[in-house]
């Protein structure tokens, strides 16, 4: 199979009850990229790529699109293998791994469909059928992050991340004491996420201040040196997230220990491709990791559900999605969800979810 054509859609996701806060961004709504591969079999293929704005990583929306017209029309012909989609993506354009990623998961969702598998079991194959979410709380007050705490814990979700920085490292202290006094005994991993907010001083005030609660620190600083200067002095495991920008890092921070795990984003790394690469390195070095990415809607939830599904389960910190701040679905019948604190893997093959591509109208960008 080559590739006929590609349609690219803009779409516009609403932040429900936003904004949804961290420590370096406010955001109200995201304005997310679809990608359309039709093959010169006329099986369809659908991606997705949605950046938190600006501030959160390297990447934007405009980028996304950009990327995508410079190397549209290149893709034309192009074999619907995943590798050598990969190389041939680089040869036209060098970085911009988050808008690639968009072409990977379609690429994927058409390989499913032409030999009726799953992706998961395009990807190595399924370890857990209903595989484990966690829930991320916006940056907020003790009494409210405690509260959806609670509220979450008695949903199902066995892990809990807990946003902070960006404010007096004080306020931060007081959020994971509170939110321990409602979760613990209860059984649920809980990370303090910093989103690169907290300076090293801060980062060190908040482990040695809360050696007596057992949570991971994720991305506290802004550089992985950072990191590496606080590793030795910190009560707590870091996980290395937003720093973990491709498979090179990766595999020099897990070489060199580094961090103890890892929050990895789909598009982050360039696609399900490199996402597979990446759960592969972590399981030589048994180091766990999430499976997801910043935003989007369900053609992204599908992609971060289909590799979740293949990591080890000692291994798997779960599959965050945005489905809870998202209203409605881009397939009705097969939307993906999040039950209990878990997700269903889709059944059908491919991504096992089919947009309604008239609720996106008109392509932004088209090719072929």
């Amino acid at each position: 199979m080559k590739i006929k054509e590609i349609h690219v859609y803009a779409h516009d996701l609403p932040v429900k009850n936003g904004p949804y806060t961290m420590a370096n961004a406010k955001v109200w709504a995201l304005d997310t990229t679809l990608v359309k591969i039709v093959t010169d079999t006329g099986l369809v293929g659908w991606g997705e790529t949605c950046p938190v704005g600006s501030t959160y990583a390297p990447s934007h929306t405009k980028g996304a699109r950009a990327a995508l017209d410079e190397m549209g029309q290149g893709l034309i012909g192009a074999p619907l293998h995943p590798l050598s989609l990969r190389r041939k993506m680089e040869s036209l354009l060098n970085g911009h791994r988050y808008a690639k990623a968009a072409i990977d998961i379609a690429a994927y969702d058409i390989m499913g469909k032409a030999t009726g598998l799953r992706v998961a079991e395009l990807l190595g194959g399924v370890a857990q059928e209903n595989v484990p979410s966690y829930f991320a709380t916006g940056v907020g007050e003790p009494d409210e992050i405690a509260r959806v705490a609670a509220e979450k814990v008695a949903e199902g979700y066995p892990r809990l991340q807990i946003k902070i920085g960006g404010r007096p490292v004080e306020v931060d202290i007081a959020v994971m004491r509170k939110v321990w006094e409602v979760i613990r005994g209860k059984g649920v991993r809980l990370a303090a996420d910093g989103n690169r907010g907290l300076p090293t001083r801060d980062a060190l005030r908040l482990s040695r201040e809360c050696p007596d609660i057992p949570f991971i620190l994720e991305q506290p600083c802004n550089t992985i040196e950072e990191l590496a200067a606080i590793r030795g002095q910190v009560h707590h495991g870091i996980y290395m997230d937003e720093n973990s920008e491709d498979l090179a890092t990766v595999i020099r921070a897990a070489g060199q220990g580094l961090v103890d795990g890892f929050g990895m984003k789909v598009t982050r790394i360039g696609g399900l491709q490199q996402m597979a690469a990446f759960r592969d390195v972590c399981e030589a070095r048994s180091l766990p990791h999430t499976c997801d990415d910043a935003w989007g809607g369900d053609i992204m939830a599908a992609a971060c559900t289909h590799i979740g599904a293949t990591v080890a389960p000692r291994l798997n910190e779960g599959v965050w999605l945005a489905a809870p701040y998202i209203e409605g679905h881009y397939d009705a019948k097969n939307g993906i969800d999040i039950i209990g604190g878990h997700i269903k893997l889709p059944e059908g093959p491919g991504l096992g979810v089919v947009p309604d591509e008239g609720a996106f109208g008109n392509p932004v960008l088209s090719f072929g």
